[in-house]
C-alpha cells in the first residue's frame, strides 16, 4: 500500500507525478477584472451584501452625489421617485455632471464617472469643499449592479444623455436637445438657466434575489438630510401607492432634536452651536434634555449617518461630562467629597445631534459608519466646552434641572448596580435559573434555543411538545414591565424581567457578557391577537434597550404560529393569513375534485375498487368543502400541533429580528412605549387604516 511522506509527496508507483490541475498555479491563473467586472464578481465589497439592505444602498449612493451638490451650495432641491416597475429616479438641480472629455481617458467625464471605479470630482478638492462620497465608487457601482441605467444632464444650455446595461455604455454621450428646452423637469426654483442631473436605474435581478423597495427607509434618509441641510427641499414620490412626501426644515438640526423629543416633556429649549474651524471644518451641535431615561445621540459626518460614532461622538461626550461636572461643583450641587458624575449619568434623557462637515473625512469602509479623524474630537470638545458652559451660566434654572436629573441617574445607577450584583452573585452560586424555566439538556449555546412563551397554558403545551434535548421554555404570565418608562433599578426588581435576564445568562448593563449566553437562539412566542402583539412589543423593547448585541448578532427571533388549520380528509394545511387560508381552500377543493375524477374513472373500470368519499361539508357542486379552524391563542393547540407548526425546526416559520434602521426603530419604540400618551394616540390614528380587525 502506498504511503505518503511527511511533505505530502507520494512514494507509490506514480513516483511523485504532479499533473493534478488543482496543484498547478501559474501566470495563466492570474485574472485581471477590467472595468466594473470586479463589482459584479464581489458586490459585497462595495454594498455590504445583495440583500434588501444592499439593494437600498444603491439609492443612497446616487442620492449622496446630489446631497454633495447641496452641501456645496449649488443645489436646493432633490427628488426621488419609486416607479411602479421598480425603477428608481433621483434628480437634482445642481450643476450637472461634467460632459466634456476627461484628459486621462479621452472619454466624456460623464461616461468616466459611471464606468470607472475611483473616478470623480472629489479627489482633487477643486470641485467639492466637502463631500460624503469620497471613494469615487458610488455611481459606478450602482451602474455595475443595474440591468439598465439612464443618466440625463442639464448643463451649458443643453441636455446630455447616456444609457448603460450592466455597467456598459449602450452608446456615446449625446446631446438630446439645446437650450434646456425641458424646464418643467428641473425648474424647481427661478434660475437664469436650468441645470441638474437625472439618474434612473433598474436594479439587476441577476445580482439581487429580491427587489422590493421600502419607501420608509428612503423617507428616513430624506428626512435626515433635510434636517442636516437647512433650506434643502427633498421629495419622495411612490408611484406604487400614489403618494408623495416632502421634507424641508428651516431649523436644521434644532428641528431634528425637537422631532426626536416630540413625545417627551423637555427640561429646556434646544441649545444650538455652530462653530467653524480651520480647513473649512464646520461643527453643528444641538442638545436638549427630556424626562426619559434613554439617550438619543445621532452623529453625522458630511451628511453620512455614522451609526458607530467616532471622533466627533467621543469629543461630544467627553466635553459634556466635564462641563456638567465643573458647573455642578461650582454651584455646590456636587460637594468636594462626592464622586464625579460619569458619562452614563449625564447621558440619561439626553437628546443630541452632532453634525460635522469636513473636507477630508476618514471613514471606516465604504459603508462609512464610523469617523476616524482625530482632530475632530478636540474641535467638537472645544465647541461643547465653550458654548454649553456658557448656556449653564446664563440659564441657572435649566442648569439646575439638568444636573438634578444627572444626580438622580447616579443614584438610580447605584441601586441598579446593587441589583445586578445580586443577580450576578446568585448566578455564581448556581441558584439563578428561574423556577418556571424548563431547561434543555444541551450545554453548547450554539445548539440550544430558548422559547419565551406568553401564558402558563401555552407554556405547558410548549413544554410538552418541545424537543427537550435542545429546546428550553420560559413561560411568562401577563404583561412584563414597560422598561421604556422604568429605570434600571425598578426594572431589575421585576420578577419576569429577572427571570429573562437570568435565563439568558449574559447579565445586563455593565455586566453584560455575550460569552456567557446560554442559548444561541431566543424565540418569542405570543398569541396572534392584540394582547399578544402588546406583549411581544414589551419584550422587544426590553431586548432592544438592554440586550441589543443579541439583536445585532441575529440571535432574536419571533415565532409565527399559524392562524388557521384547513383540513379536508387527511390533507391538512397550516396557514398564516387570510390570503393563505383562501388559497389553501382552493387547493384542497381542487385536490378533492381530482380525487373524485380519479375515483369515478376507477369505478367505471372496476366498480368494486372505488374508495368511499371523504367526509366534509357539501361545497354545492356535489363535492366537499374543507373545514377551517381559527387559532387565536397558543394555548388552543395541543402539544403535538404546537410541535408540528411552531417548534419543529423542519416545519416552523421564524422571523429574524434585525436592526435594519436603528434610528427608525428607536423612534417607533419611543412613540409606542414612551410616557407621552398623546404621541401614541396620534400614531394609532395615523396608522389605523393599515390595521386589520381581529375578532
Amino acid at each position: 500500500m502506498a504511503k505518503k511522506n511527511g511533505r505530502g509527496g507520494d512514494n507509490g508507483d506514480d513516483g511523485g507525478r504532479r499533473d493534478d490541475k488543482r496543484l498547478s498555479y501559474g501566470a495563466d491563473d492570474i485574472q485581471v477584472l477590467e472595468g466594473l467586472e470586479a463589482v459584479r464578481k464581489r458586490p459585497g465589497m462595495y454594498i455590504g451584501a445583495t440583500d434588501l439592505r444592499g439593494l437600498h444602498h444603491l439609492v443612497r449612493e446616487v442620492l449622496d452625489n446630489s446631497i454633495d451638490e447641496a452641501m456645496n451650495g449649488v443645489c436646493d432641491r432633490i427628488d426621488v421617485v419609486i416607479h411602479k416597475d421598480d425603477r428608481i429616479t433621483v434628480k437634482d438641480n445642481g450643476r450637472g455632471i461634467p460632459v466634456e472629455k476627461q484628459k486621462q481617458t479621452g472619454k466624456s467625464a460623464l461616461e468616466v464617472v459611471h464606468t470607472v471605479l475611483h473616478a470623480g470630482g472629489k479627489f482633487g478638492g477643486a470641485g467639492y469643499k466637502v463631500s460624503g462620497g469620497l471613494h469615487g465608487v458610488g455611481v459606478s457601482v450602482v451602474n455595475a449592479l443595474s440591468e439598465h441605467l439612464r443618466v440625463e444632464v442639464h448643463r451649458d444650455g443643453k441636455v446630455f444623455m447616456q444609457e448603460y446595461a450592466r455597467g456598459k455604455p449602450l452608446g456615446p454621450v449625446r446631446a438630446e436637445s439645446k437650450n434646456g428646452l425641458e424646464p418643467p423637469r428641473l425648474s424647481w426654483r427661478p434660475r437664469e438657466r436650468v441645470t441638474g442631473t437625472i439618474t434612473t436605474f433598474t436594479a439587476d435581478r441577476q445580482m439581487f434575489p429580491v427587489i422590493q423597495w421600502d419607501a420608509q427607509i428612503i423617507a428616513q434618509w430624506l428626512r435626515e438630510t433635510a434636517y442636516l441641510n437647512k433650506g434643502l427641499w427633498l421629495s419622495l414620490s411612490d408611484e406604487r401607492a400614489a403618494t408623495e412626501e416632502n421634507y424641508y426644515f428651516d431649523g436644521g438640526i434644532v428641528s431634528f432634536v425637537r422631532h426626536l423629543n416630540k413625545v417627551h416633556e423637555v427640561l429646556h429649549k434646544p441649545r444650538y452651536v455652530e462653530r467653524r474651524f480651520e480647513n473649512d471644518t464646520v461643527a453643528e451641535i444641538a442638545v436638549q434634555y427630556n424626562d426619559s431615561f434613554a439617550e438619543r445621540v445621532y452623529t453625522f459626518a458630511n451628511n453620512i449617518n455614522t451609526m458607530d460614532g467616532g471622533a466627533h461622538l467621543t469629543g461630544f461626550r467627553t466635553a459634556l461630562t466635564r462641563t456638567l461636572n465643573f458647573h455642578a461643583r461650582r454651584i455646590g450641587m456636587l460637594k468636594e467629597a462626592d464622586p464625579n458624575l460619569t458619562s452614563d449619568d449625564v447621558r440619561e434623557g439626553l437628546t443630541a445631534v452632532v453634525s460635522i462637515k469636513i473636507k477630508e473625512p476618514q471613514f471606516e469602509g465604504q459603508t462609512k459608519t464610523r469617523l476616524g479623524n482625530a482632530e475632530v474630537q478636540g474641535q467638537v470638545a472645544q465647541a461643547v466646552n465653550d458654548d454649553f458652559g456658557q448656556f449653564l451660566e446664563e440659564n441657572p434654572g435649566d442648569a439646575k434641572r439638568i444636573i438634578e436629573k444627572c444626580l438622580t441617574a447616579f443614584r438610580a445607577r447605584e441601586a441598579a448596580r446593587k441589583a445586578r450584583d445580586v443577580i450576578r452573585k446568585s448566578a455564581l452560586d448556581g441558584f439563578s435559573l428561574p423556577g418556571k424555566l424548563a431547561d434543555c439538556q444541551e450545554r453548547d449555546p450554539e445548539r440550544a434555543e430558548l422559547f419565551i412563551v406568553e401564558g402558563d397554558s401555552a407554556g405547558g403545551s410548549a413544554k410538552q411538545g418541545r424537543d427537550r434535548r435542545f429546546q428550553a421554555v420560559l413561560p411568562l404570565r401577563g404583561k412584563i414591565l414597560n422598561v421604556e418608562k422604568s429605570r434600571a433599578d425598578k426594572m431589575l426588581g421585576n420578577e419576569y424581567i429577572r427571570a429573562i435576564v437570568t435565563a439568558l445568562g449574559t447579565g445586563i448593563g455593565e455586566y453584560f457578557d455575550a460569552k456567557k449566553l446560554r442559548y444561541g437562539r431566543t424565540i418569542l412566542l405570543a398569541d396572534a391577537d392584540v394582547d399578544g402583539s402588546h406583549i411581544r412589543t414589551l419584550l422587544l423593547t426590553l431586548l432592544y434597550r438592554h440586550f441589543r448585541p443579541l439583536i445585532e448578532d441575529g440571535r432574536i427571533y419571533i415565532g409565527l404560529p399559524p392562524l388557521f388549520k384547513v383540513q379536508l380528509g387527511k390533507e391538512i394545511r397550516w396557514v398564516y393569513s387570510d390570503a393563505e387560508r383562501d388559497k389553501a381552500v382552493k387547493e384542497l377543493r381542487s385536490l378533492a375534485r381530482q380525487k373524485r375524477k380519479a375515483r369515478a374513472a376507477t369505478k367505471a373500470e372496476a366498480p368494486e375498487a372505488a374508495a368511499p368519499s371523504e367526509e366534509g361539508t357539501d361545497d354545492g357542486k356535489g363535492g366537499r368543502d374543507p373545514s377551517i379552524a381559527r387559532y387565536k391563542g397558543l394555548g388552543e393547540m395541543n402539544a403535538d400541533q404546537l410541535w408540528d407548526t411552531t417548534l419543529n425546526p423542519e416545519t416552523r416559520t421564524l422571523k429574524l429580528v434585525t436592526l435594519r434602521d436603528a434610528e427608525q426603530a428607536d423612534l417607533v419604540f419611543d412613540e409606542l412605549m414612551g410616557t407621552e400618551v398623546e404621541g401614541r394616540k396620534k400614531w394609532i390614528m395615523a396608522n389605523a387604516r393599515k390595521a386589520s380587525l381581529d375578532i
